[in-house]
């Protein structure tokens, strides 16, 4: 697959510098955030999330990456953003998927990403990839749609371990024949564009979901 233009990544870098080194959780913000904007009924759920961090801090990565896939998979319900949002493509925020309970692919990916971040995992082993999946449909044949899920590289150029709420097992890329990766980022980069106006769009929505986190008490 083609690289990204030269000059999108470095729009891409500006963009985050100041982003990618300061995640962090700032739980009683994201708390008192909850509550003044969705009241007490999700708050079982957050501090649900809270408690599955603190008991998985201890352990290894790997068995971070299942806690995390696996809360988020058993926990929140696939939806599409026009039923949740009204918008035809909205990236919510861990806070705003929780308070939901329900979201779409890129809401699964990106609650994935900030909680691995928030455990220590280095955001050099973490990219959230864009992929084309292919899918049976009833009758017979398929169809492939866009799609979004999270891959966690174990060593630097290894086969990437891929963290998806459509196939909820954690399977190395290898052996994931329905998913052709189409380009992926995370806060330091932009890897594999395919062309310039999908990167830009993706861009403003990465942008401004990092703005919202943060002011939600993701720092």
């Amino acid at each position: 697959m083609p690289s990204a233009r030269p000059g999108l990544i470095t729009l891409l870098l500006l963009a985050w510098i100041g982003l990618g080194s300061a995640f962090g959780l700032d739980f009683e913000r994201l708390r008192d955030t909850l509550l003044a904007r969705h009241g007490q009924e999700p708050l079982a759920l957050f501090e649900d999330w809270q408690r599955m961090l603190g008991s998985a801090r201890g352990t290894g990565e790997q068995e971070q990456v299942r806690r995390v896939n696996d809360f988020f998979n058993q926990r929140i319900a696939f939806d599409d953003d026009y039923s949740l949002w009204g918008q035809t493509d909205y990236w919510a925020t861990p806070l705003e998927t929780m308070a939901q309970r329900r979201g779409d692919c890129e809401d699964f990916s990106i609650s994935k990403y900030f909680s691995l971040l928030e455990l220590g995992i280095p955001v050099s082993k973490l990219r959230l990839v864009y992929v084309r999946a292919t899918q049976a449909v009833p009758g017979g044949g398929s169809i492939q749609q866009a799609h979004m899920v999270l891959a966690y590289y174990p060593r630097p150029n290894a086969d990437p371990l891929v963290l998806d709420n459509l196939n909820k097992r954690i399977l190395p890329a290898s052996q994931r024949h329905d998913l052709s990766p189409v380009f992926s980022f995370n806060s330091a980069g932009l890897w594999q564009g395919t062309g310039n106006q999908t990167s830009r769009s993706n861009l403003s929505r990465w942008q401004d979901l990092l703005a919202r986190a943060r002011a939600e008490g993701f720092q």
